[in-house]
C-alpha cells in the first residue's frame, strides 16, 4: 500500500466527488487509487496513521508513506497529475495558513453550495479497479 498513491474523499460530498471523477477522467497513467472517507479502509488507517485532520474535513493524498491534508493534498494531485496540471504547484508557494485558510472556508461550505448526496457513488465498471 505504501507505493500507492492513495485519494481520499468525502464520499457524499457532490464537490469531493466532482474532484475524484476529474482526477479518474485526467489521469492517463493509473497512478492514482481512490477511497472514500467513510470506507473500511479509511476506518482503519484512522487508528493506524491518526490523521491530522478528520478525513470528512479534507481531500487526504497518501503518497510514498507520506500523508497530505487539505490545499497541499489538492496541489500535489494536481502536480502529480502531471502535463499542464503541473503548474498548479506553484501556488504552494502560498504560505500554508492562506491556503489552507481558504480550503477550510471551501470545506466548511461545501454541502450548502454544492450538495450532498445521500449515499457514496459507486464507480462505473471501468473505474472500479481503482478503488479502495
Amino acid at each position: 500500500m505504501q507505493d500507492k498513491k492513495i485519494i481520499i474523499f468525502d464520499g457524499v460530498c457532490i464537490l469531493c466527488n466532482s474532484f475524484a471523477q476529474f482526477i479518474l477522467k485526467k489521469d492517463q497513467i493509473k497512478q492514482f487509487y481512490f477511497t472514500t472517507a467513510q470506507s473500511d479502509f479509511v476506518k482503519e488507517k484512522v487508528e493506524i496513521m491518526q490523521f491530522k485532520v478528520n478525513p470528512m474535513d479534507s481531500i487526504i493524498y497518501l503518497k510514498n508513506g507520506e500523508v497530505h491534508t487539505e490545499s497541499s493534498a489538492v496541489l500535489m494531485i494536481f502536480s502529480d497529475l502531471g502535463g499542464i496540471w503541473s503548474f498548479m504547484r506553484i501556488f504552494l508557494l502560498i504560505p500554508l495558513f492562506l491556503r489552507n485558510g481558504f480550503y477550510r472556508v471551501c470545506a466548511k461550505r461545501r454541502y450548502r453550495v454544492f450538495g450532498k448526496l445521500e449515499t457514496c457513488m459507486i464507480p462505473s465498471p471501468e473505474y472500479q479497479a481503482r478503488f479502495l
